[in-house]
């Protein structure tokens, strides 16, 4: 039994909640507030001295965090795992891609003008350079996407999910998703494989997060 601790709406705590459910892996989800200061408390950092979700805890109390490092970990021995060292290390080389011209700028992106809008005013002109950076990556990724069902051929796996994750709320962050062709189509692909559930059931069952958390 695994233990995930999220926030609602993360793309990075939706990455290991997708593949634990497409492993068909039992696991608990515990829902951590943000926005309240809950990553702060004695109690969490108790649990993750980094002070950040997603985190994911096995049994022995042991875990560990960053999103893309719990998809390589849950992955092995899977089907989501890339087969050979070369897709191993094209998959770590899109992992890196996705956390360093992706994410960063979709993220609070999204935050600042979806999620809470309110902490966006002001911030309009910082708010649409992320967004012209994240549509750099995104040009780069819709190039690599020509011709590719999935990330690494026509084989899904981990590094889709490591994608997805903030690519398919881009248009929350005020992206026009239109404009990635092979990206969009790559998304409905995504979707339509077996066990997808979608970002919205990531806390539909999630336990509040208390200092007596398991």
């Amino acid at each position: 039994m695994f233990t995930l601790y999220v926030t609602k709406g993360s793309g990075n705590c939706f990455k290991p909640f997708l593949a634990l459910v497409q492993l068909r892996q039992a696991f608990q989800v515990i829902n951590v507030d943000i926005l309240s200061g809950e990553t702060r408390s004695d109690a969490f950092r108790a649990i993750n001295p980094a002070a950040a979700v997603p985190y994911l805890r096995v049994e022995s109390g042991e875990g560990v965090g960053e999103s893309n490092a719990m998809l390589w970990f849950l992955a092995d021995g899977s089907g989501l795992m890339p087969a050979t060292p070369l897709e191993q290390a094209q998959s770590l080389q899109w992992m890196f891609f996705e956390q360093s011209k992706l994410e960063p700028f979709i993220s609070p992106a999204r935050f600042l003008s979806f999620i809470a809008p309110e902490r966006g005013q002001g911030r309009e002109q910082e708010i649409e350079g992320w967004r012209e950076k994240a549509r750099t990556g995104l040009a780069v990724l819709d190039a690599h996407l020509q011709g590719r069902a999935f990330m690494l051929g026509n084989t899904y796996g981990i590094t889709d999910i490591a994608l997805f994750g903030y690519v398919h709320v881009g248009a929350e962050a005020g992206i026009d998703m239109n404009r990635f062709p092979s990206v969009t189509a790559w998304m409905r692909r995504v979707e339509q494989t077996p066990d997808f559930t979608p970002l919205s059931a990531l806390c539909a069952t999630a336990k509040p997060f208390s200092p007596t958390s398991p």
